[in-house]
């Protein structure tokens, strides 16, 4: 047990020991802790479809007698967690990116991890932007297959790798986020695209921080740009946007189907609660509409927040990066007191050296909400450099 509090009194030491936040309830746009009340600047709930009570509440009514509203499956799904209410969001979501077929995970990262792990073997490569979500990067190392990683949105450098490497393997899968979850910056799925036909890859897209967001449809940057046909696999997950649980992946349906036969986090795991299945259904079926309008709500608060700091930036993910871990802390706790729950982004999820406050924007904030945050955070920065 010395290992283990020798390695604690480490991370303390750096000023990178996590802790579970002390929350005690989630109040629309705001959260409340032991501190009180703040405006909430760290949830991916960003449509802030989860707490809108009269949402929940018709849902409730509408549905508290269907057999199928039961909060566990208690099997996985090649058992008895199943019915026709998976049956229907899969083809729901298959619809809506334009695909053959779609597949159900628990969450984001049994997705990524059991599509990338089951699709490759010691045979096949796979080149993955340097900045994927720790998921991706699991998924490669678990699946066995040789990986390299191309730096970030640096597509020079991904081709020379794949005119290094690409002709010594069977099988290649290009991988790369959509909006970048620490970042907020955008892969060029255009030349991606271009890339994957020129050097016979499959391509895969996470689109977890853009589905119901951008596109018409709200599937994400592939469909805004005209490239849903283009990309083999896409996932994304629905508990950020949709306010509701699990994760899917959209593709032809023979890779569904081996994916079913050979994905050990989707054949070894308990399904979703159906209930939360036929909520994602409800907002999909019945209540898009709503769903449209949070995004519209949300887009006009991107741009005005990017024309505000004068960046290039064009979506809800606002990285400020301070630096070091200690100082990261420090205005963290500063923006808290002046009532922003803002929180401090330290190493291993981002680089040494750049930790940051990720700011998240929802639907519901409004424009004086996030400009008095960025004034704060601008001034509290200020500070910090002067004293240096």
């Amino acid at each position: 047990m010395n290992f283990y509090a020798h390695e604690i009194q480490k991370l303390k030491e750096k000023d990178n020991f996590r802790r579970v936040s002390d929350i005690e309830a989630k109040e629309g746009k705001y959260i409340r802790t032991v501190q009180g009340l703040m405006l909430n600047l760290s949830s991916n709930d960003y449509l802030n479809l989860s707490t809108d009570k009269e949402l929940v509440s018709e849902f409730t009514q509408n549905y508290k007698s269907e057999k199928e509203f039961i909060f566990s499956s208690t099997s996985s799904r090649l058992l008895t967690g199943t019915s026709r209410c998976y049956k229907r969001l899969e083809e729901n979501l298959a619809g809506m990116f334009k695909k053959e077929s779609s597949l159900l995970f628990n969450t984001g990262y049994q997705c990524n991890l059991g599509v990338i792990s089951s699709l490759v073997n010691r045979d096949d490569v796979i080149f993955s932007d340097k900045l994927n979500h720790a998921s991706i990067i699991d998924g490669m190392r678990l699946g066995g297959s040789k990986f390299y990683r191309y730096r970030h949105l640096d597509y020079e450098h991904l081709e020379e790798m794949l005119k290094k490497y690409r002709k010594d393997y069977k099988k290649a899968i290009m991988v790369s986020e959509s909006v970048f979850s620490m970042d907020g910056d955008i892969g060029n799925l255009k030349e991606l695209v271009r890339l994957k036909k020129e050097y016979d890859c499959y391509l895969m897209t996470d689109e977890a921080h853009a589905f119901g967001i951008f596109g018409e449809n709200l599937t994400g940057i592939a469909e805004r740009e005209e490239l849903l046909n283009e990309i083999d696999i896409i996932t994304a997950t629905l508990g950020k946007s949709f306010a509701s649980m699990g994760a899917f992946c959209v593709a032809d349906k023979t890779i569904t189907d081996y994916l079913i036969n050979k994905a050990n986090s989707f054949i070894f795991s308990t399904a979703l609660p159906s209930v939360n299945v036929m909520w994602t259904n409800f907002l999909l079926e019945e209540k898009i509409a709503k769903v449209k309008e949070q995004s519209k709500k949300l887009n006009k608060l991107i741009k005005y927040v990017h024309e505000y700091i004068k960046d290039s930036g064009e979506t809800q993910i606002l990285p400020v990066i301070i630096g070091k871990n200690d100082d990261c802390v420090k205005i963290a706790e500063q923006m808290q007191s002046k009532g922003y729950y803002v929180l401090p982004v330290r190493p291993p999820t981002v680089p040494e050296n750049t930790s940051r406050l990720r700011i998240s924007l929802t639907a519901d904030i409004t424009n004086e909400e996030i400009k008095g945050l960025i004034d704060k955070v601008t001034e509290a920065k200020n500070a910090l450099q002067m004293a240096e």
